[in-house]
């Protein structure tokens, strides 16, 4: 054992020495007091490991001793035994309340002492022992707790707000720890509209931030580059499939939404119910259809969405389980049927958001819910494109192809697989400064693709879109049809001149589908007449009207050629949205 500093406090002097000389023997170091007052100070001054009191001592006796060391201690243990002639229990317990640890018992019996010494170390040695574990495990989880800011501030910078901040979109996030199980991403669609994506991942902290860094990254990356939402979807899967461990998974709710054409189009996949709260108050369910992300591979993994046609003032409403999962003091959780009441005594048109969270407050008796969860509610709103694409400008936008022309060609099976809209885009925002209208560039393309892809090789008719059972009978027939394109293609013809102050972008696209006659559908809409909120025979081609500078149609209508003339901000000349000719070449 190694040599303890040992502090006596004992106004006789005899008792005093013979008890040092005792001490000195085994090997410890002494100090002396004569009082408790001077006890006291010796402790603050050299903080010995044992302290040995009378219980009865001039000017502080050794119940006020023990009070004023043990304060002195603080968190180091140092035993502090009474020396005492005292018998009476009441006295004997009132050492102990005063902070001594047991008793010595005059006459002094050295082996005894001894004993108690060896005692009083161990377990002095065993809290010493102890503390620099805590230490250790404090200092651990600060590192820790940096190590999840620093990777906080990393994914932040991935996984940016987005357009969460936009006014139709009221949210909340509840974070359990520094990193959330729960994710929430939003991205403004090239063409207009957006794209939702509410995540769950199984754990919290770093475990779940390692699948939500890749997400947060294909999301953002991929939505931007104009790709759709099971396009999205399926490299998300592919993603996690490969880097999660098993029994690790994302459950998650994919929605994109056509304010422009007034579609809806979500995906759930292991999510508590979704609902979409129309304007009138009829309430649609939107349940889990599909197993959660990372767990089936991608051969067996379904993207497919469902297809909900919307107004503007309706709401969706998405929520992570940790919602319905509250609990309230009595460990009673919220419910979903409760949800579905708080959604049933709505207003007509009013929002979601606050009704939801003012219950869950009143549930867990908390201003803000406490657990880990996530609530989004999005209001379906006209179109705004031109506002959400205005200011957009790539970083690189000093460099690039100005003279170019290229041509790409889908086929066969292919057109069921692949979307040619995000590599098509990224090709004419290689011009310098025509970065500045990809929203109207993808309108034109995703307009081109899709009515050569559904009205010419899938001969599929927009009149069926007149009402909700015709959206169902559109997209099942889409689906059904997709499944037989042998010896069909899609052709994309694009070129692109400069000229002063901007440019003329050319795109040429033809399908082998029969055509359709161009000139009847013309009819169907009128250059003076506003895009109808209701019909929408006809209305893509209203859009290429409107966007276009020149609009010509070849052979049997299976072949549409646009051009469309732009200038940089502060220049003057025809642009992209001026006066448009439209000729029909057979």
């Amino acid at each position: 054992m190694p040599p303890l500093k040992v502090l006596i406090a004992e106004d006789s002097d005899s008792d005093r020495l013979i008890l040092a000389r005792l001490i000195q023997k085994l090997g410890h170091q002494v100090l002396e007091a004569v009082d408790g007052a001077e006890a006291v100070e010796l402790f603050g001054l050299h903080q010995p490991d044992l302290v040995l009191l009378d219980a009865l001592m001039p000017r502080m006796d050794g119940m006020e001793a023990a009070r004023q060391i043990k304060w002195l201690a603080a968190d180091r243990l140092v035993p502090v035994v009474f020396l005492t002639s005292l018998s009476e229990t009441a006295d004997l317990a009132q050492c102990l309340e005063a902070g001594g640890d047991d008793f010595l018992i005059k006459p002094y019996n050295s082996a005894i002492l001894e004993a108690k010494i060896r005692a009083f170390n161990r377990m002095r040695v065993l809290h010493l022992e102890l503390a620099e574990q805590h230490a250790q495990i404090q200092r651990q989880n600060e590192r820790l707790l940096e190590e999840q800011r620093l990777a906080l501030r990393v994914f932040e910078n991935v996984a940016h707000t987005g357009c969460l901040d936009a006014a139709n979109i009221r949210h909340y996030a509840s974070p359990l720890s520094v990193f959330n199980g729960d994710v929430l991403f939003a991205s403004q669609r090239p063409g207009g509209g957006l794209l939702v994506f509410l995540g769950d991942f199984t754990g919290h902290g770093l475990p779940a931030a390692i699948g939500a860094m890749p997400v947060a990254e294909i999301f953002y990356g991929m939505a931007a580059r104009g790709f759709d939402g099971p396009d999205i979807l399926r490299e998300i899967n592919r993603k996690l499939q490969r880097i999660l461990p098993v029994g690790m998974f994302c459950c998650g709710a994919m929605i994109e939404s056509d304010f422009k054409h007034g579609l809806l189009r979500v995906w759930n996949g292991g999510l508590p119910d979704g609902w979409l709260v129309r304007a009138d108050g009829e309430r649609v369910a939107i349940p889990s259809r599909h197993l959660p992300l990372g767990v089936q591979d991608p051969q067996r993994f379904s993207a497919s969405m469902v297809v909900l046609n919307t107004s503007p003032g309706d709401w969706l409403v998405l929520m992570t389980d940790g919602f319905s999962e509250s609990r309230n003091q009595l460990g009673e959780c919220l419910g979903e049927e409760v949800v579905r009441e708080v959604l049933a005594d709505l207003g007509a048109g009013q929002s979601p958001f606050e009704p939801l969270m003012e219950r869950i407050s009143e549930h867990t008796g908390e201003p803000l819910p406490a657990d880990d969860l996530t609530l989004c509610c999005l209001q379906i709103v006209d179109d705004n494109t031109e506002e959400a694409q205005a200011g957009r400008l790539s970083e690189s936008a000093l460099s690039g192809a100005t003279d170019w022309r290229c041509v790409y060609e889908l086929r066969e099976q292919t057109l069921a697989e692949f979307s040619p809209l995000p590599m098509l885009l990224h090709i004419c925002m290689e011009v310098p400064g025509l970065r500045r209208k990809s929203g109207e560039i993808y309108t034109l393309l995703s307009e081109l693709y899709n009515n050569a892809l559904e009205h010419g090789v899938l001969a599929l008719s927009s009149e069926w879109k007149v009402s909700a059972g015709g959206f169902s009978r559109y997209y099942q027939e889409r689906e059904r049809r997709l499944a037989d394109t042998d010896g069909h293609f899609i052709r994309f013809e694009l070129s692109h001149r400069p000229r002063l102050g901007g440019g003329c972008l050319t795109i040429r696209c033809e399908d082998s589908g029969e055509g359709f006659v161009f000139a009847e559908a013309s009819d169907t809409v009128s250059a003076s007449q506003p895009v109808s909120g209701t019909t929408y025979s006809g209305r893509g081609l209203e859009i290429l009207r409107r966007m276009s500078s020149h609009l010509q149609v070849h052979g049997a209508g299976n072949c549409v050629e646009i051009v469309y003339e732009w200038m940089l901000p502060g220049e003057t000349g025809h642009g992209g949205n001026g006066p448009m000719m439209m000729e029909n070449s057979r």
